[in-house]
């Protein structure tokens, strides 16, 4: 164990050293797809909201509010806004399909669902290639 085994095993830590790069380049790249599913969820999040406030507040049904001035949405109109917000958007050709809108009373509620596309698991064969996230959110019409 003098200086002839030492010789022997001087190489060795440099055969590592590729497996430890690939090792950091896989990590990285399902690092990035990850952050893009995220990205993703929260657009999608973003925009649920967006159409759920919007259709709270021009969904309101006029003849209820002259009336008795009682915020109450109109099911049909609340529904049109939010095909026209989500229709609207950037993220409208990644809809999985289309925005699911419960109305009851003063509340609206909307679900959507996206299609997060991966960049770097398309090479690897078998895998997907990308994820569904879904977002929702509610809004209340209030005087």
């Amino acid at each position: 164990m003098s200086a002839a085994a030492s010789g022997r095993d001087r190489g060795s830590a440099l055969m590592l050293m590729p497996a430890g790069l690939l090792i950091v380049l896989v990590l990285a790249s399902i690092a990035v797809d990850m952050s893009l599913v995220h990205l993703r969820k929260r657009q999608a999040f973003d925009l649920a909201a967006a159409a759920a406030n919007d259709a709270a507040t021009a969904g309101v049904d006029q003849g209820e509010l002259r009336a008795t001035h009682a915020y109450l949405l109109d099911p049909e109109r609340t529904r049109a806004v939010v095909g026209d917000v989500v229709a609207a958007s950037d993220l409208a050709p990644h809809l999985v399909g289309p925005p699911v809108v419960t109305v009851s009373g003063a509340d609206v509620r909307v679900e959507l669902a996206l299609e997060a596309d991966y960049i770097f698991a398309d090479v690897v064969p078998g895998a997907p290639d990308g994820a569904v996230v879904r977002a929702t959110a509610t809004a209340r019409a209030v005087p």
